[in-house]
């Protein structure tokens, strides 16, 4: 030390996570870590690659398609599939009915479940318990199909938008996932100075646990978006007016009429073509979604993270 010969580590050496510090690996350690990257590789492939068949195979030649020569890029593109969707009104009619009900219904949600899973979350509500055991009751016991249909036609709500909306208002998985963020996330000291300052307790909801709630209410405001987005049997069972039909609903009955119309002798041809716009169809239902998630990732991950860490 006195003769310079030796130098002291720095402080930063010693710091086991340092991100300028390489810490040393064996032979062993390397080859779990190749391993572990290469069954990521496989798994995201294994995730991705049917999306993307179905992209490329949407606007490829039907014949390439069938024969197994589209793998990795298009062939002989073509937009006949998508000409022969967008062509059909009701595919507008459909699409316009899923974005009212998806809006409307998950407002409707997240204007009841939020404020619910709040009064669950304050100890001092004594009956939280008994209505959070019968919110729970219904995750388990259900009136079944037939029932559903006599109770919503007595409310009149069948053949309307109504029953996209009111029958699931409250999904109680998302009042138990949001209640258990507000007791675990929010401080309660909040609550307290909050009562100093004179706020009552809709001043406190309003002005402090929504704003501190961005993340969890893009979760929960995106599981509602598409459930009803991808909402089938709904619209197929309690829905006649073809002018109130959804997307999914109208995407179906498309399919089956390009599948069923032909003859025998060029039922292979319009196989091909039914199966192109099946392709088609997928992207035209799951777009929307695809392109709203990106700018909701942020939060749907941090989100997540606080509702499953505690403390």
């Amino acid at each position: 030390m006195a003769n310079g010969s030796l130098k002291p580590k720095s402080l930063g050496e010693n710091i086991p996570f340092n991100k300028k510090v390489r810490p040393s690996m064996t032979a062993g350690d390397r080859t779990v870590s190749i391993i572990i990257n290469v069954i990521l590789v496989l798994v995201v492939i294994a995730t991705l690659y049917p999306l993307w068949f179905v992209v490329i195979a949407s606007f490829s030649n039907p014949t390439s398609v069938a024969a197994g020569t589209v793998t990795v890029l298009p062939k002989n593109v073509t937009w006949v599939g998508y000409a022969k969707v967008f062509a059909n009104a009701r595919i507008w009619r459909g699409y316009m009915n899923t974005i009212l009900y998806s809006v409307l219904g998950t407002a409707v949600n997240m204007a009841v479940t939020i404020p619910c899973a709040f009064a669950l979350s304050r100890r001092e509500f004594k009956p939280r318990r008994v209505i959070l055991f019968l919110f729970t009751v219904t995750m388990f016991i259900g009136g079944g199909l037939i029932p559903n249909y006599l109770l919503y036609k007595s409310l009149g709500i069948n053949n309307t938008m109504w029953v996209f909306i009111l029958p699931g208002a409250v999904s109680v998985y998302n009042v138990i996932v949001a209640r258990s963020f507000f007791e675990t996330s929010i401080p309660e000291e909040l609550h307290d100075a909050a009562q100093i300052d004179g706020l009552s307790y809709f001043g406190y909801f309003f002005r402090i646990v929504l704003p501190l709630s961005s993340a969890i209410l893009a979760v929960i405001g995106l599981y509602y978006f598409v459930g009803h987005w991808n909402d089938f049997m709904t619209g197929l069972i309690f829905i006649t007016d073809d002018t109130k039909q959804p997307l999914q609903v109208v995407l179906q009955q498309l399919l089956l009429v390009a599948q069923g119309t032909g003859t025998n002798v060029d039922a292979a041809a319009q196989q091909q073509a039914a199966d192109q716009i099946k392709f088609g169809i997928i992207i035209v239902s799951t777009a929307p979604l695809l392109i709203l998630y990106p700018f909701l990732q942020k939060y749907f991950n941090k989100g997540v993270m606080l509702g499953a860490v505690k403390g």
